[in-house]
């Protein structure tokens, strides 16, 4: 099928911004900004096309390792906006998340170095060309963004701003890039586009789309990526998405699927929790029960899981199977109250795995459970009509 890497991306990308509005207190669409400052300074300076797709493709994916900071940091004051950006590890967990992605030009350090500095007193002292072009012009876009308001960039503003940025040129950012920049910033259209109202559409404009001839199983490659991301999100949901995965790749086999539709299960898997990203991690790591406005934003998740696949073409089953994930047979499950003749057996297959998957790992109020303990539960479950008995009783064999 023919697959857009960068449509695929800005599909899901608003739920990575999620991460960074939650954890950093950026502004809302701060991926995307990025992404269109960093295309339009890389057509500034006469990037090729390929150059251009993998430059949008690291600008949404810039911050992907923030969420694996907080396995090992604690956020003390929500109003420290850099946090985080000023933690090295985001960069090499970053850097390490998207060593699978295919990107066209295959290169590499770019998320690693993007909060590099060109005289070397960066984070890595990298110096000079030694910092790859695109990280340098990301680490501009990223900059920019971060500190200042892009949607006013006109009067005595824009000219504080260009000013601002003189005072880098040479220090911080290249004088060839600072003034490719200077550049873009002229047309009134540059502080337009970036409203929250237009700049998924001016992006998506602008943005260049390169539509590659991939197979499910090439793209199962590049969700396992995300299912890497989504998992990072907390410690105690560090492999949930992949251990779910395998499960409906074991069970698929046992039902004697084919190929085809076994790895569209198992992409279904990897992004059924994408929604999740939006959480808080307060909510999603507490140690009590959960009050019921906590709850009420638990239950958003698969509205956005739905949200951010609905857009790709070709994922059309792959969507419902992933975002029916909390929906229950007697209609009452979220978000939208499914009944049984509304749920396919994929669903309620990727449904019971989630389940089974959830209580068998570790999580803060509880230890993860023995098979047989789940079982009960599971089985429970179906005699009040919430799940399919007949899965149950296959997963029980399966895997007891």
């Amino acid at each position: 099928m023919q697959f857009s890497l960068n449509g695929f991306l800005l599909s899901i990308s608003f739920a990575l911004d999620c991460i960074e509005r939650d954890i950093l207190g950026v502004k809302l669409n701060h991926g995307k900004r990025v992404a269109y400052n960093a295309l339009l300074i890389g057509q500034q300076m006469g990037m090729t096309q390929d150059d251009l797709v993998d430059m949008v493709a690291f600008s949404i994916l810039h911050d992907n390792g923030i969420s694996g900071c907080l396995t090992e940091h604690k956020l003390m004051d929500r109003k420290k906006v850099f946090l985080f950006e000023n933690i090295k590890k985001h960069c090499t967990i970053g850097e390490k998340n998207i060593e699978d992605y295919p990107l066209l030009k295959k290169e590499q350090n770019i998320i690693l170095y993007h909060h590099e500095r060109l005289d070397g007193s960066g984070y890595f002292h990298m110096k000079g060309d030694a910092i790859p072009l695109k990280a340098q012009i990301l680490g501009l876009a990223d900059y920019v963004d971060t500190h200042f308001k892009v949607n006013m960039m006109y009067g005595d503003y824009e000219e504080r701003v260009i000013d601002h940025i003189k005072k880098l040129r040479n220090v911080k950012f290249s004088e060839k890039i600072c003034d490719s920049f200077f550049k873009v910033i002229e047309p009134v259209y540059y502080r337009l586009d970036q409203e929250d109202a237009n700049i998924e559409a001016a992006l998506d404009k602008r943005a260049p789309y390169k539509f590659l001839d991939l197979d499910y199983f090439q793209i199962h490659e590049i969700t396992a990526v995300f299912s890497r991301i989504i998992d990072t999100k907390s410690k105690f949901t560090w492999r949930h998405s992949k251990g779910l995965s395998e499960k409906a790749g074991i069970m698929a086999e046992f039902y004697d699927y084919s190929a085809e539709e076994t790895v569209k299960l198992r992409i279904a898997a990897d992004l059924h929790d994408i929604g999740k990203l939006l959480i808080s991690n307060d909510i999603l790591e507490a140690e009590r029960r959960l009050t019921a406005e906590e709850f009420a934003k638990i239950q958003c998740h698969t509205y956005y899981t739905r949200k951010a696949l609905n857009k790709i073409s070709g994922f059309e089953d792959i969507t419902q199977w992933a975002a029916n994930h909390h929906e229950k047979l007697n209609g009452k499950g979220y978000p939208y109250c499914k009944t049984a003749k509304e749920l396919d057996f994929n669903s309620r297959l990727l449904g019971c795995l989630d389940i089974y998957q959830a209580l068998t790992e570790d999580r803060p109020y509880r230890a993860g459970m023995e098979h047989s303990h789940v079982v009960h539960i599971m089985r429970d479950m179906a005699d009040g009509g919430f799940v399919d008995r007949t899965i149950v009783d296959d997963i029980t064999q399966v895997f007891g």
